[in-house]
């Protein structure tokens, strides 16, 4: 079978396309034929080594497939030759994966391989950003940074149909204006954000900031909350942020929280709650999928590249 291998840490480079043996399926997992993996920022970091993984590693957190072969007892939900999804799993970027039942998901039949891959990480992601790690209430208003990615046309959406208002941040004229046709009340660039979105405010500031960029936006971020209001850190697009002095937070008595998917599904009654809330929100047209991006696996590199560099929009999956 073909793969995407990484045994040394670095650059897009590192991302090689490789013959593997398929898999031997373990106790209570099953053996999948992938038809879409996913590609999120998590990947990047895996590879780089900023999040280390034992070398050598196939990168991928999320897909879906079919399922080949069951080994053990399996949830009566999951049968041989249906349709499922996983996240936050690991090896993706592969033509077959073994993975622990625990971990599927089965997929409604509405749903096509690349609306559901986008809906997995992306989607659950907005979820929780939008209900347990800053609970949106009607007229809160949400500084959602990154406004064009995948999580951010999102989470975009989500908020708005919480009644929430939206200030999107989005580095193109192009992105804005998507930004805006999702449902932000603003779109605005990332130079001085923290004005307009006093000036939107009339000075109050944003209940909730959604930062999943990083070092780069940090400071001006916090500056942009109201008083008892969060800031949400959910990623490192543009590099970790450095130590802080939590003095900072003070000012305003801001809360501020850095959390990550793992623990927002961290059993199988959760994880098929919150992935049903998800795809009930598209089916309902409040999570429509923008795919940016489609690639063959033998161009993992390229899709890197492309989402590293910021050139894209919405959600990027490799087709097996």
């Amino acid at each position: 079978m073909k793969s995407i291998e990484v045994s040394e840490t670095g650059g897009p480079e590192k991302l090689k396309y490789v013959d593997r043996p398929i898999p031997v399926i373990g106790q209570n997992e099953s053996l999948i034929d992938v038809l879409v993996a996913g590609v999120n920022f998590i990947d990047t970091y895996h590879r780089s080594g900023l999040y280390p993984r034992p070398l050598p590693f196939t990168p991928g957190v999320e897909g879906v497939g079919i399922i080949r072969e069951i080994n053990g007892t399996a949830p009566s939900d999951l049968l041989v030759g249906m349709r499922v999804g996983w996240v936050v799993s690991t090896g993706g970027y592969s033509e077959v994966v073994t993975l622990p039942h625990q971990e599927l998901i089965p997929i409604p039949e509405a749903i096509d391989d690349a609306q559901a891959t986008a809906l997995l990480l992306q989607g659950m992601t907005a979820h929780y950003l939008a209900v347990d790690s800053y609970n949106i209430k009607p007229v809160d208003l949400a500084l959602v940074h990154a406004g064009a990615g995948g999580v951010g046309l999102l989470l975009t959406q989500y908020i708005k149909s919480l009644g929430g208002l939206v200030i999107a941040t989005a580095s193109t004229d192009a992105k804005r204006n998507l930004c805006l046709e999702n449902g932000a009340d603003l779109a605005i660039g990332y130079s001085e954000f923290h004005e307009r979105v006093m000036e939107f405010s009339n000075g109050g500031g944003a209940h909730v900031v959604y930062d999943g960029i990083g070092r780069a936006t940090f400071d001006e971020s916090l500056l942009s909350v109201r008083p008892r209001g969060s800031l949400v850190i959910y990623g490192y697009a543009s590099g970790p942020v450095p130590p802080i002095d939590l003095g900072k937070l003070t000012n305003n008595s801001i809360f501020l929280t850095r959390p990550t998917l793992k623990h927002f599904i961290s059993n199988r009654e959760e994880l098929l709650w919150r992935a049903n809330e998800v795809f009930r929100a598209n089916s309902n047209g409040h999570m429509n999928v923008r795919i940016g991006g489609r690639y063959a696996l033998k161009s993992a590199s390229q899709a890197h590249q492309d989402l590293e560099a910021r050139r894209t929009t919405g959600k990027l999956i490799l087709e097996l």
